[in-house]
C-alpha cells in the first residue's frame, strides 16, 4: 500500500503512511489505516480528492494495472 499511494500522481504528495490494523487468515480480510497530510481547506478537496471511493479506486487501478 505504501508504494501504491506514495507513487500515485493524485495522492502521492499527501500520503504519509499505511498500517495494518488487523488481519484474518480465515476470511482473507485486512483492515488498514492510511494516513494523509492534507493542505488547509480548499474548496472541494475533502469531497473530491479524499473521498473514500476515490482512494479505493487508486488501489483498484493499481491492481488492474499489474494484471
Amino acid at each position: 500500500l505504501t508504494e501504491v499511494y506514495s507513487s500515485s500522481p493524485a495522492l502521492g504528495r499527501y500520503f504519509r503512511s499505511a498500517q495494518v490494523i488487523s488481519f484474518s487468515n480465515e476470511s482473507s480480510t485486512v483492515i488498514y489505516q492510511l494516513v494523509f497530510c492534507i493542505p488547509p481547506s480548499t474548496e472541494g478537496f475533502m469531497e473530491n480528492i479524499m473521498n473514500p471511493d476515490f482512494i479505493r479506486n487508486i488501489l483498484r487501478q493499481n491492481i488492474y494495472d499489474e494484471d
